[in-house]
């Protein structure tokens, strides 16, 4: 199927104030907030993603944390090991500890490990959600406000899979191809599914797919599959909790590096937490072969003093 290609133009009208502020929730749940959108995760939502396990089987929605250097890597994470089984090989034998252990270095955000925003991750004017100036996330303290802690007990909730390759009957979309308004509510009805408050959203693209059949690429300027703006009144007015995808989520055209307007509109005026750079192909395995596109979820980010996100790997139960 041949998609519309979204122009420049039409992107930046998600970037305009009036856009901004049809979908704020600045001071919807008081000046003080900084939880956002999971603050439609309530304790009835999470008792009705409970009711949805039935056989118990858990599948893991997150890519595997290497330490490799590839063109869609920004910053490399590093590893070391600190203290190795080498020495105990050939050693006598003694009493006492027998032990390895490693130091990990790497950054949250990018294109390729799987990682949970928080809401001091974007910026809009010189504030982040809710108002709060920009400037309390500094490069001596952290993130003052809206830092990933917040979200410590945000736990389980209802998850939904809209698969759109699987729809299209097509191995992954191409890259560039946007996911529109009318996209969702078609897939919604194909999966037999109605996205809800308090819900986390996942959308397959194949993204992952295609980097684990043909390699990776240098992704912000191949561009990359995922939603249009437009899809941006979709998961307000259905006040979805978490957004996820197998990418970053915008769709970025091939050229320079684009807009972002679930980033921008979603994590600073709707207070949206995003989830980037999921695993979806053993997620999508499972709901096909149950024909079942919702299932109970948890998500734990690291408690991570001051940090604008956390590298997570969201469970699915079935």
């Amino acid at each position: 199927m041949s998609r519309p290609v979204p122009t420049e133009a039409e992107t930046k009208a998600f970037f305009s104030q009036e856009f901004f502020d049809q979908h704020s929730n600045w001071g919807r749940w008081g000046k003080e907030d900084e939880a956002g959108t999971l603050n439609y995760i309530t304790p009835a939502k999470r008792t009705q993603a409970a009711a949805l396990v039935k056989d118990g089987t858990t599948v893991s929605c997150s890519r595997p944390l290497t330490f490799d250097r590839a063109p869609d890597v920004l910053q490399q994470p590093l590893h070391f090991i600190t203290g190795s089984g080498e020495r105990w090989v050939n050693a006598p034998k003694v009493g006492g500890p027998q032990a390895a252990a490693d130091w990990v270095g790497l950054p949250i955000h990018g294109l390729t490990i799987t990682h949970l925003d928080a809401l001091g991750h974007h910026f809009h004017n010189g504030q982040m959600y809710n108002g709060v100036p920009s400037d309390r996330v500094s490069s001596y303290e952290g993130s003052t406000s809206s830092a990933i802690e917040t979200a410590k007990e945000v736990g389980v909730t209802r998850g939904i899979l809209l698969d759109f390759p699987r729809l299209r009957k097509v191995k992954w979309l191409e890259r560039g191809e946007p996911i529109y308004r009318e996209d969702l509510e078609e897939a919604e009805k194909a999966a037999g599914v109605r996205v809800e408050s308090g819900d986390l959203l996942l959308i397959r693209t194949g993204s992952y797919r295609r980097r684990l059949d043909e390699g990776p690429v240098e992704e912000l300027t191949a561009g990359r599959p995922g939603l249009y703006g437009n899809c941006i009144p979709f998961v307000h007015e259905r006040e979805v909790a978490i957004l996820g995808g197998d990418s970053a989520n915008d769709v970025s055209l091939p050229g320079p590096f684009g807009w972002l307007p679930f980033h921008h509109v979603g994590l600073v005026s709707m207070g949206l937490w995003l989830l980037d750079n999921a695993n979806l192909e053993e997620l999508g395995a499972a709901c096909a072969e149950r024909n079942r596109w919702e299932f109970m979820v948890f998500v734990g980010p690291l408690r991570l003093h001051n940090a604008t996100g956390s590298p997570v790997n969201p469970i699915a139960v079935f």
